[in-house]
């Protein structure tokens, strides 16, 4: 089960208006389960997203760089986002890219829109040919399933290993207005996002102007996604998107730096935050929700570096499972991130309130029994203190347990 996760009531996700949403069983991945999405987009909505930096990135993302590109330099708006599970196409060549581009245009011709306006999207297993003769199968029966209240039935038809679905929802006041907030995501494993997450979707109806879109979409995923680790695993297709629907009646955000966009991306920020937690709190075989926070380091990259080299540590994670204090293992890992001229002797370490090390040592009046307290403890605290500068920064994983194991060793079959 996921550690302290609270779902969103499905009927509680609020719809965005010039956004409707169908899925479909079409046969992808196994009988009697959802795997075929369709996002419908209303004429003149804007839509920015990143993409995984994975060198091996799968056919879909190469084919939605391109289609961004392409329908931004036509002038033309996105109209749809055609979403698969149960298989990556990754690692499948030409005849991969072919899939994902067919897959677009079968899309596109029943909308009456250009191939370029659709963005494809698949997660699941890789260095298999996608099968496109059951997605274009599947596409009439999603479309029929369209509605602006299925973002909870879409968290569902994206998830793989995941165990439950990932959907979020809020709303704020803009220029007079209420501006309405909806995301959903998907992930469990493979995930250390090197941009921001397996798959990830976040509408609003606010009226954005694309150019601060771009810009959003980076910082959302670098505060929220780019956060997060669960195996240290970067995907060949992670893909996270935002969209604006334009719809709200209030003046368009042209700036983060106004008042409007701070408070926009704040909402926004907030939302992807929630989900890329909620992937944790998911995370394959996880027991354990742990916070790692570095502070005192002389750049925020640093601080980052000696985050996810705790947060990777096999020795570290499995630790935490076993609830055992064996917290030299943070030191080293520490020790190891790639500061160096890194001064041990500056180094402090608190689990939660227990403060464990002062200047690299054991803190005298550290006991065991409060180390193992804090360990027993389903959501965790780890703060690092370098001692070397002001910056600070934060990620978030899970624990490594026997069933991560069993959930990878059994994924195909």
């Amino acid at each position: 089960m996921p550690v302290n996760f609270v779902a969103t009531d499905p009927a509680e996700l609020r719809a965005i208006p010039g956004v409707r949403i169908g899925s479909t069983e079409a046969g992808i991945r196994k009988a009697n389960r959802l795997d075929l999405t369709v996002m419908l987009l209303d004429e003149g909505s804007t839509v920015a997203g990143v993409f995984t930096q994975n060198r091996f990135c799968a056919a879909p993302v190469q084919v939605c760089r391109e289609h961004l590109a392409q329908s931004a330099a036509a002038g033309q708006s996105v109209r749809a986002l055609v979403i698969n599970t149960g298989n990556a196409n990754a690692g499948t060549g030409q005849h991969g890219l072919h899939n994902a581009r067919a897959t677009s245009a079968a899309l596109a011709q029943t909308l009456g829109c250009q191939a370029s306006q659709v963005l494809p999207f698949s997660t699941g297993v890789i260095m298999e040919q996608l099968p496109l003769d059951r997605i274009v199968a599947g596409l009439p029966g999603a479309l029929a399933d369209a509605q602006e209240a299925h973002w909870g039935r879409a968290a569902q038809a994206i998830m793989t290993t995941d165990t439950v679905p990932k959907a979020f929802s809020a709303q704020l006041q803009l220029g007079g207005a209420t501006v309405s907030l909806s995301g959903i995501a998907k992930g469990a494993g493979m995930i250390r996002p090197n941009m921001a997450t397996m798959l990830g979707f976040l509408a609003t109806d606010a009226c954005v102007d694309a150019k601060v879109m771009t810009q959003l979409a980076g910082e959302l995923a670098e505060a929220s996604f780019n956060r997060i680790t669960i195996d240290g695993d970067t995907s060949t297709n992670d893909s996270f998107v935002i969209i604006a629907t334009n719809q709200a009646v209030h003046a368009p955000v042209t700036s983060l730096a106004s008042a409007e966009g701070q408070a926009l991306r704040a909402a926004m920020l907030g939302l992807a935050q929630k989900l890329a937690q909620a992937i944790v709190r998911d995370g394959e075989g996880a027991t354990k929700f742990i916070e790692i926070r570095v502070e005192g380091g002389a750049s925020g990259e640093e601080c980052r570096k000696v985050a996810y080299a705790i947060a990777h540590s096999p020795l570290v994670k499995t630790a935490f499972f076993a609830s055992d204090p064996n917290l030299g293992r943070i030191l080293a890992a520490v020790g190891y991130a790639g500061i160096e001229d890194l001064d041990q002797t500056g180094i402090d370490l608190y689990l939660d309130d227990v403060l464990v090390a002062v200047q690299g040592g054991r803190n005298p009046a550290y006991r065991e029994e409060d180390g193992q307290r804090v360990m027993r403890q389903s959501e965790i605290k780890v703060r690092v203190l370098l001692g070397r500068g002001t910056a600070c920064d934060t990620v978030w994983t899970c624990d490594l347990s026997h069933d991560y194991v069993s959930i990878n060793a059994d994924y195909r079959s």
